[in-house]
């Protein structure tokens, strides 16, 4: 399934979040986290830093493991990316990193954890500092 590249937009920021993948509605929202996934990430910020979502967008960077949904799967829900669509993405992620030099990393869920860490399990790495 092709679908539009969704990215995070202009921003210059000393703080980058990396998701999985964008989900259906992200690409004709065009911006990450814009349904499910989105509203709780943004309770979360809203909850503990005090920031709306406005906020959030207009200050941290987003940023994909994969740049393009992958497509549902056969028995419902969304599809995980494969390795070669993740690495068909991985000059981008790497790039933005180079260039935004970012002072905080956060991602969010296990692929994009391990674009960091050596992880099989998510519960190996939640909560530690790495």
């Amino acid at each position: 399934m092709q679908s539009t590249p969704v990215s995070g937009g202009a921003i210059v920021s000393d703080v980058i979040l990396i998701g999985q993948a964008p989900g259906p509605r992200e690409p004709v929202r065009q911006r990450p986290f814009a349904h499910t996934a989105g509203r709780t990430l943004f309770q979360w910020f809203e909850r503990f830093c005090g920031l709306n979502e406005s906020a959030v967008r207009s200050t941290i960077y987003f940023a994909a493991v994969c740049r393009c949904f992958p497509g549902k799967n056969s028995s419902g829900g969304d599809r995980v990316p494969t390795g070669n669509e993740i690495g068909n993405c991985s000059s981008w992620l790497d790039d933005e990193i180079k260039i935004l030099q970012p002072r905080l990393v956060i991602p969010v869920g296990r692929l994009a954890i391990g674009q960091f860490v050596d992880c099989s399990k998510l519960e190996e790495v939640i909560g530690n500092l790495i």
